[in-house]
């Protein structure tokens, strides 16, 4: 079975819990996650079954979107409710006009510095772990370039903020609630998240583990398995001959007489990917290559 199936993750659960409770499920060996979801936020989990397992990381570069509770008054530091308080202002006066600025102040193309606990890896060893050890001033933790899509206030309610955002591939929701806290001076934690989407992934078309139980015990399942080029969508397609799909499946570098590039208003190329497939049939992902100013197509990875 190489598919990608949508989870919807409960609070309380690892991204690896859950990726093991769908392994016990479904009897299957090859199972990964597609970008770690903390443990205390819920919503969208796509998880790849099988061979899908290589198409990871092109889900993991998809846009996400989430809804969160933005909790002014209190640092923590781990920059959610998860943490130890390191400030606390119970006396706020905030004018409504100041805190839209402070979300004025992340959408867009910004630098980020991630929080020190996360799973990102300095020398080899995850930053959190470090953290966890006492050695947190040893992290250098560098900014990131990423893009707020967008990012709308839904609901004001003292202290509390909710909020919808949109944004890029590495962005922490946590670092813009902290960052929203240090603008407005006051401190400030995320106390609720929950993921809406992750590239084509949503809410509607997600199942709980639960659910997924009950669709396997009783056949239910097909329709709830998606293909992996379902996810691809982004890249343009190749139409690869049939004379020239063994020689390609066999690591052989095609020239751009023996396949057809198709055109369409809403593709591109990402690194050069594209989704190839022979007589209408997926069979992986392909890279379009420049040799001797001839265009050539040379397989990234196989899915038959």
């Amino acid at each position: 079975m190489n598919k990608i199936i949508n989870i919807l993750k409960p609070t309380g659960m690892t991204s690896h819990d859950v990726v093991s409770c769908v392994r016990r499920t479904l009897n299957m060996k090859k199972v990964g996650h597609t970008g770690t979801l903390d443990p205390d936020a819920a919503g969208v989990l796509p998880i790849c079954l099988g061979r899908a397992t290589k198409v990871s990381e092109l889900i993991l570069n998809k846009d996400k979107s989430y809804i969160c509770e933005l909790t002014l008054g209190i640092e923590t530091d781990t920059y959610d409710s998860s943490g130890t308080i390191l400030y606390r202002n119970d006396n706020l006066n905030i004018e409504e006009s100041k805190i839209r600025e402070a979300f004025k102040s992340q959408e867009g193309e910004i630098e980020q510095l991630p929080p020190v606990y996360s799973a990102l890896k300095v020398n080899g060893q995850k930053m959190c772990d470090l953290a966890r050890k006492g050695k947190a001033d040893l992290i250098d933790v560098k900014p990131r370039k990423v893009n707020i899509k967008k990012i709308d206030i839904l609901n004001i309610s003292q202290n509390k903020i909710t909020f919808y955002v949109e944004c890029s591939k590495g962005t922490y929701v946590r670092s813009i609630c902290h960052d929203i806290g240090e603008y407005l001076k006051c401190g400030g934690h995320m106390s609720f998240l929950l993921r809406t989407s992750s590239g084509r992934f949503n809410l509607e078309n997600a199942i709980t583990l639960e659910e997924l139980e009950y669709l396997k015990e009783n056949g239910c399942l097909e329709e709830h398995l998606y293909d992996v080029d379902y996810v691809l969508n982004n890249l343009l397609e190749v139409e690869l001959k049939p004379n020239a799909k063994k020689y390609y499946m066999n690591g052989g570098a095609i020239d751009s007489r023996r396949f057809t590039i198709k055109k369409s208003q809403n593709n591109n190329t990402e690194d050069n990917l594209v989704r190839v497939y022979c007589e209408d049939i997926f069979i992986g992902v392909g890279k379009i290559l420049k040799y001797n100013n001839t265009m050539m197509l040379k397989s990234d990875k196989l899915f038959i």
